[in-house]
């Protein structure tokens, strides 16, 4: 049988696989299986915190009527959910040293859809299958969004990996486009301050942007931390230089200032409402800090990044929903309850408050500024009777009785 020639040739001249494209491989590989490391102990993490916060909270309502303000102090449960949230705490920072910082932020929504099912599972009142689907419906979906999302993040997520040594952040602290990122980012910060201060901008917004902004220096800070020390560990010393404790200053300084701006949103907004729009405003800025800084995105095609910007905001519809169905806390009414008063009869036996019905802002017991009542609802004065000491009591200084006017 004839055969072509050259074929013989042309087999031998065929090169070997490249060693190149075997490298690129591998670390492709190696990187995924980083990324899923990091992703895993973040979602452990922030599981773990919230077993450990529902653990507090439950022994908090256990013993809220004892006489001993910590009496809590002495109970497993309390101590046990402190350990498990240093656990997961540990777990949190851990991940940053192995997964990019745009796909460790958005895994915080773990936390909302656990806080979510723990309330359901462990809920002390009567229901029907019909009041709870119908109550908690928005729950399950937005749990089943938070879950979608979570996915298409992890699959989807940037797979950039760099070395947390020392100089690799010090290049990309003095980096032109961070330095930039960082002096728009002081302006925005002082303006909403000075409203925020100055002008009484208490809006949700306002103050969650300024967590949002310190925030986002945290997570950068903490990526780097977490880098140098697991470096350390593997026998590669990073903690001579001094890029490292000027980033763990920042870690604490951050960290602090934004625990008291959320501790202040606490006082004038409700829990559901700050989880919500924080969880949002905290990860898009910490994303967009992370993609500057640590440079996520760069060799990513446009598809892997749509598809994670889809799974960014389909993790936010899911957190929204979740928050959404919470029941709003019952305000606070300043009246003073008639069983207080010594020698009265229990007048609420019915369930009925015992006050006025005024349309007018007073009402009886309302510990509220009345100078500005009309007349016929100001309380009658007594009569000043003066008495008459006999002899037998003991000589001292009779009682003088001061007399206010209403203008006073």
């Amino acid at each position: 049988m004839d055969t072509a020639p050259g074929a013989g040739l042309q087999l031998q001249q065929l090169p070997p696989p490249s060693s190149a494209t075997s490298v690129s491989v591998s670390e492709g590989s190696f990187s995924y299986k980083e990324n899923l490391i990091g992703a895993l102990l973040a979602i452990f993490g922030h599981l773990v915190v919230s077993i450990a916060l529902n653990l507090q909270k439950y022994c908090h309502i256990r013993l809220a009527g004892a006489k001993d303000t910590r009496a809590y102090f002495k109970t497993k449960t309390w101590w046990l959910g402190l350990f498990l949230m240093l656990l997961g705490e540990l777990g949190v920072f851990a991940s940053y040293a192995f997964a990019p910082l745009s796909l460790i932020v958005p895994l915080s929504a773990v936390s909302v859809i656990a806080s979510a099912i723990i309330g359901i599972i462990f809920i002390k009142e009567k229901w029907k299958p019909k009041d709870f689907l119908r109550r908690y419906i928005l729950s399950f979906v937005g749990c089943g969004l938070a879950v979608v999302g979570t996915y298409l993040l992890v699959t989807f997520a940037p797979n950039s990996h760099e070395k947390m040594t020392g100089e690799n952040i010090t290049r990309h602290l003095v980096s032109w486009p961070f330095l930039l990122y960082m002096l728009v980012e002081i302006v925005l910060f002082c303006l909403l301050l000075y409203f925020y201060k100055e002008k009484n901008a208490n809006n949700i917004v306002v103050i969650l942007l300024l967590v949002a902004l310190l925030g986002s220096m945290t997570v950068v800070t903490v990526k780097a931390v977490a880098g140098m020390l697991v470096l350390s560990i593997q026998g590669n010393l990073q903690l001579d230089y001094p890029i490292f404790y000027v980033m763990f200053v920042c870690m604490v300084a951050t960290a602090v200032y934004q625990a008291a701006f959320l501790s202040q949103a606490s006082q004038i907004y409700d829990s559901s409402l700050i989880a919500s729009v924080g969880y949002i405003l905290s990860t898009t800025v910490a994303i967009t800090a992370g993609a500057i800084f640590y440079l996520d995105f760069v060799g990513e095609d446009v598809l892997h990044i749509c598809m994670f910007a889809l799974g960014c905001l389909i993790a936010f519809l899911g957190v929204f929903l979740i928050t959404r169905n919470r029941k709003k806390a019952v305000p606070f009414e300043p009246y003073i309850s008639m069983d207080a008063m010594p020698g009265m009869q229990n007048m609420h036996d019915k369930g009925m408050t015992v006050q006025p019905d005024l349309k007018a802002s007073f009402s009886y017991g309302a510990l509220e500024n009345n100078d500005n009542i009309s007349e016929i609802y100001a309380p009658a004065t007594l009569p000043v009777m003066q008495e008459e000491h006999s002899s037998r009591s003991t000589p001292g200084v009779p009682y003088r009785v001061l007399e206010h006017s209403k203008k006073e």
